[in-house]
């Protein structure tokens, strides 16, 4: 038979069976499964579109060329000619003194900048305490310096005031309430005070051996920026490099997770999804078995039955899909709804790449559980028209599940945007089904002595038992079909509790919110004893500055090294301490903890890694011109992120305990009690305390966003679970 006159019977035979409700359940199952593909693929389409584009502004620029000495105006030069904007960045640590009174004194993290600056995102100032912060196209005036407010508290100073940094006094104009490109490097959190690079040379603070940082920024047209990025790379001079965006680790780790869940997720309402749709085709094929014998009867041919079902599948399947697309571009808002403040700016519009995918789904998910049972219908034979138990035959329909599967799993492994979530998700589904179709066989073949008891059973279990023994095959799919279903749904309920505690665990309410750094050896027991006067219990540890310069009496520098990251850790001071016994928060993966009285250290894994550092190496660090020795006796696992203070290397007291050092310690501050950082301040004037409050709510804040757009998801996954 002709398309011409297949396709109006194929469409009325849709109409008939949509309105007798047999497509509904298949439509629904593909809608969901397309939906949640599609949701999650153009929410982390946009999102990552979005800090394409954005990205930039986090190091306030397109390009930054970070050096450890002066850069060479010629840069300025290349980059003007190729019509690209330009700005300049000093930044050091450096002692601020209050003009009123010279003993009120503060570590600040100063910055001088250029006009220009920032090249990319937004500097927002506010002309007073308590005053809302705007935007601002500016820098400092010539002679005028932008502070933070934490540092209008620790010197007692107002706007208006002085300042003196070095050998020159500023008046305080405004203070800076947002940086694009602050940085979360630990001296970064330091109080800033930004000045006029023109004034800079006033302060007379840059001398030899000074730790400075400058920054060039360059923005521009994408191809003229890489042009220039590519012929300075080839120049670069040792302590130069090109600064790329770490972006903030205390956000990106977890929306990185949150990103891994929501595939997840979508995977598995996917699979759960296949289940339905597989299940929802077999019981349409099994209510089509008279029509299918009563066409044969009629003089259709096999291959025109075929055609008319998957025509009419065709069409089903083309209209789920874009009622699947839709709703995932429409649940896709919702997803963003969730995240509420964490995606502050306007973001772009995804590509067309999560619709294709959604659609993809779709297609397999139809042609792949779909059609084999289709297949089928066509070897009725007309002999079912008299004889109602001739069914469906049952050996040729294996192959083409298998074809369905292998595609679907290809699916699964380029939607996902993670190979391994992709391929261990491909494989539990795997597994899954053959685990549970060898159940389902064995318990089959467990009832076939209870045939004999069904007698004693009752007329309902031998009924039951009868059925089953009659179309094993059959039994055997919905088992395995209701199986997997449930799998998926306790293995998601499961992750997403365990995650969600996880992400609870990382940010606990109770995390330490201050530090406090810059306290002497003969101040140790004062602030300590101020702190615990307040109610709050913060042991204070040494931090003493050393140089790797040996590794087993071997000298090393950057020229030892290929890796950059190497390079910068041998090629500065590391943070080290001193204590008997092995921190709680850190975790000791390999090796012993030391002895006191011996020559050993402990090393953080991740540094040993980087340097190719062992366990029984002997380490030489310069410590103020003093050399100390001591063997790698373990390794410790640290967690960056938990907020308290981690050290690189821990050495016995007997070691380090003469050293020059000074103290760190960190706790948490009710907000009921936080007039105790002004008294430690307005107690000892020399300490700088750096108030992670803010950072640490907002940390808080977009983990409770997050979790309500996966809770907001997972709804996709139990609506695909009922069907």
């Amino acid at each position: 038979m002709k398309l011409n006159r297949l396709l109006p019977q194929a469409l009325r035979m849709t109409v008939r069976d949509w309105r007798a409700g047999e497509l509904r359940l298949l439509a629904a199952a593909l809608v969901v499964a397309v939906a949640s593909v599609t949701s999650v693929g153009f929410l982390v389409d946009r999102v990552r579109l979005g800090l394409e584009r954005d990205a930039t502004q986090l190091l306030g620029a397109d390009l930054v060329l970070s050096s450890d000495t002066p850069i060479a105006a010629a840069l300025d030069q290349q980059a003007s000619a190729a019509r690209l904007q330009v700005a300049r960045t000093v930044t050091f640590p450096s002692m601020a003194i209050s003009a009123r009174d010279a003993d009120r004194t503060s570590l600040t993290a100063v910055k001088a900048v250029s006009p220009g600056y920032p090249l990319r995102g937004n500097l927002r100032v506010a002309d007073s305490v308590g005053e809302p912060d705007k935007l601002t196209r500016e820098i400092p005036a010539r002679g005028d310096v932008w502070v933070d407010g934490q540092l209008l508290q620790a010197l007692a100073l107002a706007p208006g005031d002085s300042l003196k940094l070095g050998e020159k006094t500023f008046r305080i104009a405004r203070i800076v309430a947002i940086e694009p490109d602050r940085g979360t490097q630990f001296i970064n959190f330091a109080p800033r005070v930004m000045l006029n690079l023109e004034d800079l040379a006033a302060t007379q603070l840059i001398a030899n051996g000074s730790r400075v940082t400058y920054r060039l920024l360059v923005a521009g047209e994408r191809p003229a920026v890489q042009t220039y990025s590519d012929s300075m790379q080839k120049g670069l001079q040792r302590g130069q490099r090109v600064e790329t965006l770490d972006g903030r680790p205390e956000m990106q780790r977890t929306l990185e997770r949150a990103e891994r869940f929501l595939a997840l997720v979508s995977l598995l309402a996917a699979m759960i999804a296949a289940v339905a749709v597989a299940a929802a085709a077999r019981r349409f094929s099994l209510r089509h078995l008279d029509s299918c014998a009563m066409m044969r009867c009629l003089g259709l041919a096999q291959a025109d039955i075929f055609r008319l079902f998957a025509l009419e599948f065709l069409v089903i399947g083309l209209a789920a899909c874009i009622a699947g697309m839709a709703l995932g571009y429409a649940t896709h808002y919702v997803l963003l709804n969730a995240l509420g403040s964490l995606i502050k700016t306007t973001l772009p519009q995804p590509s067309l790449l999560p619709a294709v995918q959604g659609f993809a789904c779709g297609l397999v998910l139809l042609l792949g559980f779909a059609l084999p049972p289709l297949a089928q219908l066509r070897h009725v034979p007309p002999l079912r028209v008299l004889r109602k138990d001739v069914g469906l035959p049952t050996g040729r329909v294996a192959l083409g599940y298998l074809a369905g599967l292998a595609g679907f799993f290809a699916l699964l492994l380029w939607s996902s945007n993670d190979l391994k979530i992709g391929l261990v998700t491909a494989g539990g589904f795997a597994g899954g089904l053959v685990v549970f179709a060898l159940v389902a066989w064995l318990v089959l073949k467990l009832l076939a002595p209870l045939r004999g008891l069904t007698g004693r059973l009752g007329i309902s279990w031998r009924f039951a038992i009868a059925a089953v023994q009659r179309r094993p095959v059959a039994a055997v799919i919905q088992l395995v079909s209701l199986a997997v279903g449930l799998m998926a749904l306790l293995l998601l309920t499961v992750t997403r509790t365990d995650l969600v505690e996880a992400w609870r665990k990382a940010a606990p309410a109770d995390a330490p919110n201050r530090f406090v750094i810059n306290i002497q050896p003969d101040q140790a027991a004062a602030v300590a004893q101020r702190i615990a006067a307040a109610g709050i219990d913060t042991p204070l540890h040494p931090m003493i500055r050393g140089r790797l310069v040996e590794v087993n009496q071997r000298a090393v520098g950057p020229e030892s090294f290929t890796v950059d990251r190497a390079q910068r850790l041998v090629d500065r001071e590391f943070n080290l301490s001193y204590m008997a016994d092995a921190p709680s928060h850190n975790r000791i993966t390999s090796g012993r903890w030391f002895s006191d009285g011996q020559d050993e250290l402990s090393i953080e894994e991740g540094i040993a890694e980087t340097l190719g550092i062992k366990l029984g190496d002997a380490l030489t660090f310069d410590i103020a011109g003093q050399r100390v020795t001591a063997r790698a006796t373990s390794l410790r696992k640290v967690n960056w992120d938990s907020m308290r203070a981690n050290f690189f290397v821990i050495m016995p007291p007997s070691l380090l305990k003469d050293m020059p050092a000074s103290f760190i310690g960190a706790f948490h501050l009710p907000a009921a009690q936080s007039r105790l950082t002004g008294d430690l301040l307005q107690q000892f004037p020399n300490l700088t305390v750096i108030d992670m409050t803010a950072i640490f709510l907002q940390v808080q804040v977009v983990i409770d966003q997050v979790i309500a757009a996966v809770e907001f998801l997972f709804l996709f996954t139990l609506v695909a679970g009922i069907l």
